[in-house]
């Protein structure tokens, strides 16, 4: 499908769906490097959520923004084989329109990419999102992309019935100590948030080892542990 048609099927299909003002998923597995509440927060702040609070002798400088998102480690460590699958479970803890994304860090969360670039459309509330970029195949530090895609609002059920979504991701083969996996969720027809723009973030701390029966994959680089 062309760019310019696939815009335009993406703007009708947002146009759909009711607007909501906010979205929220939790991470279940694996287990999020955060404490989240019920409803997944803190998770508007790239790339993993918010800030963790600066040690107790950190100069004043690193104090973070007064409404930068506070949050507790939950020290959770997910110990994996490296060229196997890892199980990837969200809860959607308030519905919206959108997708899923998954990539994965090996040395420092700087790698992890940007938020997928979004098209807008204005409208009598400010700019929404309509849609954003899928990259397919997904290009490394990304392992997959346009996961879950939904835009029907579920039927209601008493009590609420939690969306679950869940699949199983490839991993490359390396090994690293602690490296980040993260979960993003981009949301079509939503406001922008500050912080957060169009998508909200949870991470996974995961310790890699590689399988010494299959070759090692190229395209990632771990720095050698001491």
């Amino acid at each position: 499908m062309k760019p310019s048609n696939r815009f335009l099927l993406a703007v009708a299909m947002a146009a759909a769906v009711p607007a909501a003002m906010h979205a929220h998923f939790k991470l279940v597995e694996p287990a999020s490097w955060i404490v989240e509440d019920q409803r997944g927060d803190p998770q508007k702040l790239a790339p993993c959520g918010g800030l963790l609070p600066p040690a107790p002798n950190a100069p004043a400088a690193a104090a973070p923004a007064a409404n930068a998102p506070q949050m507790t480690r939950s020290n959770a460590v997910t110990k994996v084989t490296g060229g196997t699958k890892i199980h990837l479970k969200v809860e959607e803890t308030i519905f919206h329109p959108g997708h899923f994304r998954v990539a994965l860090a090996v040395n420092s969360r700087d790698e992890l990419p940007a938020d997928p670039m979004t098209f807008e459309r204005t409208s009598d509330r400010g700019p929404q999102s309509v849609w954003a970029v899928i990259q397919s195949p997904p290009q490394l530090p990304v392992i997959a992309d346009g996961l879950f895609q939904h835009y029907t609002r579920p039927a209601a059920t008493t009590p609420p019935t939690p969306m679950i979504w869940e699949t199983d991701i490839q991993l490359p083969n390396l090994t690293c100590a602690k490296c980040t996996l993260q979960v993003i969720q981009f949301m079509a027809q939503h406001g922008y948030n500050q912080p957060g723009g169009y998508s909200y973030h949870h991470c996974a701390d995961l310790q890699i080892t590689a399988d010494p029966a299959k070759p090692i994959d190229k395209g990632w680089t771990p720095t050698p542990t001491q």
